[in-house]
């Protein structure tokens, strides 16, 4: 679905990424069954593997060089971390404030609001497979193109309750609200 729900953290220390991780978690509207991370030890350790045990997620990691496990990560990183939040060192102490325009605001713009490409795998003559991006939607209307999707979907969610989140206000309204949220977020933080 490309579902994406970002927070930052003031440190990459296992108890500030096992606290992310179960907070993330709770504002995906479909139950996680699996869960994959990079290398990075801040992502491979006891508390972020007991909060997915104690849920029932499978986690995986990224193989030592194949780049590729991490593809749509790094790319989503790119297109929407770097283009919205920028380049530059913010401190950690302004990690709050981040976190509640991305909860308040810049999360439901990623998934109501936000459209994204989704592939189409063709086979060629000489048996190659190709992938050709004809479908564009939000994660939220891919999700809800799942065929029997409510018995994904966690028990407070419901088709409507998704639905009437994503057209209470159309995509250009929406984007222009979080624009100036972001704005008055850049003036409030001290940047290095």
């Amino acid at each position: 679905t490309q579902w994406e729900i970002l927070f930052c953290v003031e440190s990459i220390t296992e108890g500030s990424m096992a606290y992310v991780l179960n907070e993330a978690l709770r504002f995906f509207p479909f139950d996680i069954i699996n869960f994959h991370s990079d290398n990075g030890g801040e992502n491979i350790n006891g508390s972020v593997a007991a909060v997915l045990q104690n849920l029932l997620i499978e986690q995986t990691k990224s193989r030592s060089g194949k780049c590729n496990d991490n593809a749509l990560i790094e790319s989503k990183n790119g297109s929407v971390v770097r283009k919205h939040m920028g380049h530059w060192h913010i401190p950690k102490y302004e990690a709050r404030k981040i976190n509640i325009f991305y909860r308040d605001c810049f999360n439901e713009f990623l998934n109501y609001h936000r459209m994204c490409m989704y592939p189409t795998v063709v086979m060629s003559g000489n048996g190659k497979k190709k992938k050709i991006y004809e479908d564009v939607m939000t994660p939220c209307q891919k999700l809800l193109s799942i065929p029997n999707v409510e018995k994904y979907l966690k028990e407070d969610v419901t088709i409507q309750s998704l639905e009437e989140k994503m057209t209470r206000m159309s995509h250009i309204e929406y984007a222009k609200i979080m624009h100036e949220k972001k704005q008055k977020l850049f003036v409030n933080i001290k940047k290095c």
